[in-house]
């Protein structure tokens, strides 16, 4: 491929410039520059594939994928999934993914155009994001559609999952066939084209990387992906290097980090690289660490009055506002002197820098960051108002059952809740945090009077206690009651006046009434969230209050699973074994007996249930665990009672050797479900040999076990002194295998029942051996 045409597609060549500029340090990996901050990106990937979870650097994203084509990339908003995108594009220039001699990047805000005069030519060659004129469009389409493996397409731009669900519905017949026969007629939406790349309709054999926040349901998406990557938060370390290129002078640098370092919160909210950088923004005006924000409303209030200050020393863009601001009414005829709409538009005349603020806030490019300055501001409105976008043309003031019904937690029966969009719920959030905001602080962001706004906010402030109050916890899920625990958190350093504090009352409140079994399991729990339910455990201790935590499937980071065992308050707690062994491990070099002591003890892994291979290889590194602690074993495994085998027809055959060595050292195991492992009759014959005497319940059914299988159980039977409930039905063992274990089943006294049917034992025979012995059971 000649240069020519290779330069059409590297978009990346767009990058350098004064705002965003890639950059290449000899010897170390590649540095992404954004608004003058260098950014890691070396294992900043988390790679899904089915069931295996690893850090992964960029350049090894394909490397991993083995020819994989449909792949999914997961992060959440700020976490930079366009900037790895742009950096992929960036090693692909520079050659270092091979596999593709084409990547095009597709945005998801291109759907906004609904005019059938489109192609898929026309749509990579033109319309892919920052391509260039191409020289020869005939030519390189053709390479295209020659050899469509070499070709990477990147959607961009789609911010959930069920925007893509809307793409996977099913084309009309005439549609497709038109596609298929002519893909260069300009005569489709951009919709249908996006619809027969993701649908494979068009280029089938290419590969895709569709980008997108981890929020919804998308069954259609979820069951055509073939991986699964997600971008992961920044370490400690990243933080570090964020912080230490943002601020170039050296001194303010170290006063930074000094005061990062003491700010716990806010420390942790820099997990995220678009807070992050709100983080510096503030660091670098707060003169004291007094003046730190210490919740997310205060960072983003904090933020947002700097930039109003700012602005507000421009005489030019006030002067513009206030003409905009005036013009509007004139011109629009149809709105008569008396409507509310009107009297808005007088009321807000006064107050123009409202409007200056929506549009100068931040640069273009830090969409997140931008956002969540809005969120403040509609947060404002939405003290008020339960639809803010409707503000202009309400009273100034509403019902309290109207605001009442904006709170979060609205239930109906119990588990029903639509999922809220990301924006309303951080619209929420804030709004619970300013209304326990310090008011002269708020001073700027209204215009009541002092008595009228303290009266509007001890109303609200009443009424959230009370909805609080009303809130049943066992009716919310993980996901409400962590939510919970934020919202709690945003004000929990409210401003106290007379004496009273009501965000203690809140926090005590919310301590009281957590479940005692507190599971957040498959809810990712992020730094910050972390934090703020460890907030209200040690408010819960304070109480007297003790808890049991699930932890597994939540994502937590070593160092908050530390926090969260480390509080006196927790009886016991499960989490991924992988991690709570390194933390141990850590723990040790530490020499931090007493923690460690604890978290040794606390740990619980019954009933364990193993659905990926990984979950074998985490319980034979604990049982093979050694320390001064555990010179006589883990007590997690010495307390495991029952093992749950799940792994399936094509996982199974990978753990199964694991599990004939990790057996003898399970010994006080006394369940053991092996359901649908197809062991057969070799796998059956290395059990017979493995199994344990205190085993009372066993099922091996769906497990491809013949007569020779059915004899080497029968032949343990006997010495299985505990056994009381066998199932071994629907396997392949015939007349002889039944009539072995019907035997050996006189041998075992204790045996309750055994269920051994399937359709290659003739009738007669089963009859005449549940006649012999009533503990033998069709089901």
């Amino acid at each position: 491929m000649g240069s020519e045409c290779y330069g059409t597609f590297v978009f990346a060549h767009t990058l350098p410039g004064p705002q965003n500029t890639l950059s290449q340090t000899p010897g170390k990996p590649l540095l992404a520059v954004c608004h003058g901050v260098l950014v890691w990106f070396t294992a900043a990937l988390k790679y899904i594939d089915g069931y295996i979870t690893e850090r992964k650097d960029c350049l090894q994203i394909f490397d991993s994928l083995n020819g994989k084509r449909y792949n999914v990339l997961f992060g959440n908003a700020g976490m930079g999934k366009t900037t790895v995108i742009k950096k992929l594009c960036l090693d692909w220039s520079r050659d270092c993914i091979p596999q593709f001699d084409f990547v095009f990047l597709l945005d998801g805000k291109q759907l906004a155009l609904t005019e059938p005069v489109h192609s898929l030519q026309t749509l990579l060659l033109s319309q892919s994001s920052f391509a260039p004129h191409c020289a020869d469009p005939e030519g390189v389409y053709a390479q295209i559609l020659a050899a469509p493996k070499r070709v990477l397409i990147v959607f961009d731009g789609f911010d959930e999952l069920r925007h893509y669900e809307i793409l996977l519905q099913t084309q009309k017949k005439e549609l497709v066939a038109s596609l298929q026969k002519d893909s260069k007629a300009q005569a489709f939406t951009v919709k249908q084209l996006f619809s027969s790349i993701l649908q494979r309709v068009l280029l089938p054999g290419c590969t895709l990387l569709l980008a997108t926040r981890p929020r919804g349901t998308a069954s259609q998406l979820l069951r055509r992906a073939d991986s699964f990557l997600e971008v992961c938060g920044f370490t400690p370390a990243n933080v570090e290097t964020y912080v230490s290129q943002y601020f170039s002078d050296p001194e303010l640098r170290e006063s930074a980090l000094d005061s990062l370092k003491s700010s716990s919160y806010l420390n942790l909210l820099c997990w995220n690289p678009g807070l992050c950088h709100l983080v510096c923004t503030a660091l670098e005006q707060c003169k004291s660490e007094d003046a730190l924000p210490r919740t997310l409303t205060a960072l983003c209030h904090k933020v947002l009055c700097l930039k109003m200050e700012k602005d507000r020393g421009s005489t030019e863009s006030l002067l513009e506002a206030e003409k905009i601001n005036t013009a509007g009414p004139v011109e629009n005829t149809d709105i008569s002197n008396n409507s509310p709409g009107r009297r808005a538009q007088k009321n807000n005349r006064t107050r123009p820098r409202l409007v200056i603020k929506m549009k100068n806030l931040l640069p273009t490019g830090l969409n997140y960051y931008f956002c969540l300055l809005i969120f403040l501001l509609l947060s404002v409105l939405f003290l008020h108002f339960p639809h803010p976008v409707q503000c202009l043309s309400l009273p100034r003031t509403v019902t309290d059952h109207s605001f009442l019904q904006t709170l979060p937690f609205q239930m109906g029966a119990k588990g029903r809740r639509k999922p809220q969009r990301e924006e309303l719920e951080l619209t929420q959030r804030i709004a619970a945090g300013l209304l326990f905001h310090n008011r002269t602080e708020l001073q700027s962001l209204h215009s009541y009077s002092e008595a009228v706004f303290r009266d509007m906010v001890a109303s609200k402030q009443a009424l959230v206690m009370k909805h609080l109050e009303g809130l049943c916890f066992g009716d919310l899920n993980s996901t409400q009651i962590l939510e919970a625990c934020n919202y709690v958190y945003e004000a929990s350093f409210t401003h106290q006046e007379s004496g009273k504090d009501t965000s203690a009352k809140m926090l005590t409140r919310l301590a009281l009434n957590l479940p005692e079994l507190l599971t957040f399991r498959g809810v990712p729990l992020n730094p910050p969230d972390v934090f703020t339910v460890q907030n209200a455990l040690r408010m819960g201790g304070a109480e007297g209050r003790s808890f049991c935590l699930d932890l597994e499937d939540t994502g937590i980071q070593i160092c908050g699973l530390r926090s969260l065992v480390a509080l006196n308050n927790i009886n016991t707690y499960r989490a991924c074994i992988a991690d709570v062994v390194t933390l141990w491990e850590e723990l040790e070099k530490r020499s931090d007996e007493g923690l460690l002591q604890g978290a040794v003890s606390k740990f619980k892994i019954h009933p364990l249930k193993a659905t990926q291979v990984c979950h074998m290889e985490h319980l034979e590194r604990l049982v093979n665990q050694s320390n001064s602690l555990l010179a006589e074993g883990v007590p997690a495994v010495k307390e495991l009672y029952k093992l749950e085998f799940e792994l399936g027809l094509e996982n199974s055959p990978l753990a199964l050797p694991k599990l004939w060595d990790l057996l003898p050292g399970l010994h006080n195991l006394q369940h053991l479900d092996m359901e649908n492992s197809k062991i057969g009759d070799k796998g059956a014959e290395k059990l017979a040999n493995a199994l344990l005497n205190k085993l009372v319940v066993f099922s091996l059914s769906e497990n491809c076990i013949g007569d020779q299988g059915a004899e080497s159980l029968a032949a343990v039977l006997p010495h299985m002194a505990s056994l009381t409930d066998l199932d071994i039905k629907y396997n392949k063992m015939t007349d002889i295998g039944a009539q072995s274990l019907g035997a050996s089943l006189r041998k075992c006294s204790k045996v309750k029942t055994l269920r051994m049917w399937n359709q290659c034992i003739p009738y007669g025979v089963f009859e005449r051996l549940k006649q012999q012995d009533s503990r033998i059971l069709w089901q």
